[in-house]
């Protein structure tokens, strides 16, 4: 078992492009002291410097980093496209184990968007549309009806707004952690 009856564990899953990083930023905002931001794209690219892949390193890294915030008090934010077929096993066990709230969101935006969107990261140079459009699954949802979507007509402050209010981290106070 991980983290306490109060520890509010939220994943935000999604295409590139959809928000998941925005929306993480926006929650840690809002919420402040308390919150952990686990990003998959700065555990897998930053610190492993690894290719997304089945099995890969970053699976694991992403669950024990999520195990531990979440035993020391902290509610936790995992973000990232977190494949189905790739990340669904470690996501499912997780939320087993999870002893508090734990939600889940599927960030969903057209592959029309998603290039619209691409084009003002700062990858944008290094990434194509041929290498997006192979990255791209359409609604890759997670078995059991467990995950909300959450449409590309949602608005950044909306989308926060439901989060927070659908996980309870509105109505909870910052953390001295």
């Amino acid at each position: 078992m991980v983290g306490n009856e109060q520890t509010r564990l939220v994943v935000l899953r999604g295409n590139s492009g959809s928000g998941k990083s925005s929306v993480a930023a926006g929650m840690r905002e809002r919420f402040g002291r308390g919150l952990a931001l686990v990003g998959q794209d700065n555990l897998r690219r930053v610190v492993l410097r690894e290719r997304d892949r089945p099995g890969a390193a970053n699976i694991g890294l992403i669950d024990l980093t999520a195990r531990y915030a979440l035993d020391a008090g902290y509610h936790v934010v995992i973000e990232g496209m977190l494949y189905a077929d790739r990340y669904g096993e470690m996501l499912t066990r997780l939320r087993a184990d999870h002893r508090g709230p734990t939600h889940a969101y599927y960030l969903h935006v057209p592959f029309e968007q998603t290039l619209v969107r691409h084009a003002t990261k700062p990858i944008a140079h290094e990434v194509g549309e041929p290498q997006l459009r192979d990255w791209y699954r359409e609604l890759d949802l997670l078995p059991g009806g467990v995950e909300t979507v959450i449409g590309a007509d949602s608005t950044l402050r909306e989308t926060v707004d439901r989060i927070m209010l659908d996980t309870g981290l509105a109505g909870l106070p910052e953390t001295d952690l």
